[in-house]
C-alpha cells in the first residue's frame, strides 16, 4: 500500500514555506469523482492530489442531510490533516446538502460541483434536464442555481437511484443499465429538453449509454469540466497554483481498497495504490 509517512514527510518539507506545492483534496462517495480527477490531470497537470472515496457508506443519494453533513465534515477534517490547500467536493449530493455549512466551518477553500455545472448549462440551452441522485434531485439545488442565473430557463429533474450502484458494480454495458437509463430519460424527453446535466459525478461514466438514447441535438453537461476550471481560477486568485512537478496521486477509501483499485483502473488507465481510512465517532485512523 501507499506509504502515508513518505507523503507526509514530503509535505512537511514545503507546506509552510511553499503552500503552492500542497495537494488539492478531492472526495466522492466512490469512483464517480474520478471524472473530476481526470479533469484535474488535464487542466491542472502540475497539481498534487489526494483522492478520497467514501466507499463504505455509498450510495450517498439515499442518505439524509444530517448523515451527508456528518460524512462531509469527517472527510474534510481528514483532508485538512493531510495539509491540503483546497477541497473539491466531487459529489453532487454533498455539494447540494452540505457545501454552505462546511464552508462556514472550515478555514480552507471548498468548491462544489453544482454552481459550475449550472452556469455551463444555461450557456447551452433553455430547456434543461437534470439527472441526479434522489437526494440531489429532492434538494432542488440544480433547479434553484439554474433559475437564479437565468429565470427564463425551464428545468426538469429526475432522481436516478439505480445509476450509482450499477456504475460501482461496473455494469455500465449491461443491457439492464440501458433499460434503466431509458426509463429515467423518458419524462425528460417528453419535455423536449435541449440540454442534459450530469447531476452526479458518477454519471459521465454512462455517457455512451445516454448518448445512444438521446437525440443528437441534446447537449450533455459534465460539471466536472467546469468545477476544475473554477478551481484553476481560485488557485490563481489565491496565488496557490503549483508550478513544480506534482507528487503521485494518493488514493484513500473508507471501504475495500482492492475493490476501488479494480474499479478505478478502467477510468484512470493505471492501477491505483489505495489505502484504507477508518472513520469512527471519536477518531480518524489510518490502516496500512
Amino acid at each position: 500500500m501507499y506509504s502515508s509517512l513518505i507523503f507526509e514527510a514530503n509535505l512537511d518539507n514545503f507546506s509552510d514555506q511553499e503552500p503552492q506545492r500542497a495537494p488539492i483534496g478531492i472526495f466522492d462517495s466512490g469512483v464517480g469523482g474520478l471524472t473530476v480527477l481526470r479533469q484535474l490531470y488535464r487542466q491542472l497537470p502540475n497539481e498534487s492530489i489526494i483522492y478520497f472515496g467514501d466507499t463504505a457508506r455509498l450510495p450517498y443519494g439515499i442518505r439524509s442531510q444530517a448523515e451527508i453533513l456528518q460524512f462531509t465534515r469527517e472527510i474534510i477534517t481528514w483532508l485538512q490533516q493531510q495539509q491540503v490547500k483546497m477541497v473539491i467536493m466531487a459529489c453532487n449530493t454533498s455539494s447540494a446538502l452540505a457545501l454552505e455549512t462546511v464552508r462556514q466551518e472550515f478555514n480552507i477553500p471548498i468548491l462544489g460541483v453544482i454552481l459550475p455545472g449550472a452556469k455551463a448549462a444555461v450557456q447551452q440551452g433553455k430547456r434543461i434536464g437534470v439527472i441526479a441522485t434522489p437526494a440531489t434531485a429532492k434538494s432542488n439545488a440544480y433547479k434553484h442555481a439554474i433559475i437564479e442565473i437565468a429565470p427564463e430557463v425551464q428545468v426538469w429533474q429526475v432522481g436516478c437511484p439505480e445509476f450509482v450502484p450499477l456504475i460501482e458494480q461496473n455494469r455500465i454495458h449491461d443491457p439492464y443499465t440501458a433499460e434503466v437509463a431509458r426509463a429515467y430519460l423518458e419524462p425528460l424527453l417528453e419535455q423536449e429538453i435541449d440540454t442534459l446535466v450530469h447531476g452526479c459525478t458518477h454519471y459521465p461514466h454512462l455517457t455512451p449509454v445516454l448518448r445512444s438514447l438521446l437525440p443528437s441535438h441534446v447537449q450533455l453537461i459534465d460539471p466536472a469540466v467546469h468545477v476544475v476550471a473554477a478551481c484553476a481560477q481560485e488557485l490563481d486568485l489565491l496565488s496557490l497554483k503549483n508550478t513544480h512537478l506534482p507528487l503521485p496521486t494518493r488514493f484513500a477509501v473508507s471501504g475495500c481498497p482492492k475493490q476501488f483499485s479494480q474499479s478505478g483502473v478502467q477510468w484512470l488507465g493505471y492501477t491505483p495504490m489505495v489505502e484504507e481510512v477508518c472513520f469512527t465517532d471519536t477518531a480518524i485512523s489510518q490502516l496500512h
